[in-house]
């Protein structure tokens, strides 16, 4: 198939399935109640899964890979140019796979990788499009070690799409609010059931439940918490244990250098940047609260609550 349809239809499935999973979280949800646009809705759809997503492509492609494919010589590894593209997209998803549990178990380890993670768990309210929200370096580095292999060892082109798609699609569906169980295939296949537990704001997961794709990383490393039931459904059951910014600019600041943004507000041009967003946003969906409750508050600046209780664990991490 031509790259330029097989494009169009990798395109096509993913609209599709983003379709899918929208409408499969309203009809079953496994946390009730969250709102369809709920907070960080619009950073992680504008900024994260759009912007970001398009400026670091062209810099991991063409600034990163494109290089290091012109320096170095792979002709003599270049052992997958040959096999089918079935078991060469099989093969970079079990590898890469396995490469993403190591790291991320990582990230939870180190006191430096946790910064470039921490943004992903941020999110007190759940869904489809949390996966998107990643720090630069983050992805930067897992999709460079994802890609370049598939490149480099002389993977057919269609791998890159087919795998993006499947990627992109898993991402969504371990994510979801969705009220799903596999049976025994939780063993093989990540599933919401295990991952929204990962997102859970206890201590007994901060070090679990790392796998993306195949659970079975988990389970053979000794690293699968599975209790049987849901977590609390309070906002300090999820997301972190401390106070993290709302902007995507200071999510990233934040990894550097940490600050209160309620003491931030103070200064004048910073409250103007602040609420700049939120005014923006409050404009352009005015057509659509008039039609909705009036209790409907998408993305209004709030003073940040600092009642709750750090995690134990991303205490010490801070």
């Amino acid at each position: 198939m031509p790259q330029e349809k097989l494009l169009t239809v990798t395109t096509t499935i993913l609209v599709l399935w983003v379709i899918f999973i929208i409408t499969w979280e309203r009809v079953s949800p496994y946390r009730k109640g969250l709102k369809f646009f709920r907070e960080g809705f619009w950073i992680d759809l504008v900024w994260y899964t759009l912007i970001q997503s398009y400026f670091l492509k062209i810099l991991i492609f063409d600034y990163i890979i494109a290089p290091i494919q012109h320096h170095f010589d792979w002709s003599a590894i270049q052992f997958v140019t040959h096999w089918p593209i079935a078991v060469q997209v099989l093969f970079f998803l079990v590898t890469h796979d396995l490469y993403i549990y190591l790291f991320h178990r990582l990230q939870h380890r180190s006191k430096f990788l946790w910064r470039t993670h921490e943004a992903h768990h941020s999110g007190k309210e759940v869904d489809f499009l949390s996966g998107s929200r990643s720090h630069i370096i983050e992805i930067i580095i897992n999709q460079t070690i994802e890609f370049a292999p598939i490149i480099l060892l002389g993977a057919d082109p269609a791998v890159i799409p087919i795998k993006a798609l499947l990627d992109a699609m898993f991402g969504m569906f371990i994510h979801a609010n969705v009220n799903v169980k596999l049976g025994k295939l939780k063993y093989i296949l990540n599933t919401p059931e295990l991952h929204l537990w990962h997102h859970a704001n206890y201590q007994e997961v901060f070090h679990a439940n790392f796998a993306t794709k195949f659970s079975i990383w988990d389970h053979l490393f000794g690293s699968a918490y599975d209790p049987g039931h849901s977590p609390g459904n309070e906002r300090e059951n999820w997301g972190l244990g401390y106070e993290y910014p709302k902007d995507y600019f200071l999510q990233h600041a934040f990894s550097v250098k940490r600050f209160d943004e309620n003491k931030l507000l103070k200064y004048k041009w910073f409250e103007r940047y602040y609420n700049l967003r939120p005014a923006i946003l409050s404009l352009l969906l005015s057509p659509w609260k008039k039609q909705h409750s009036k209790t409907d508050t998408i993305h209004q600046p709030k003073t940040i609550d600092t009642s709750i209780t750090p995690h134990p664990q991303e205490e010490i991490l801070q």
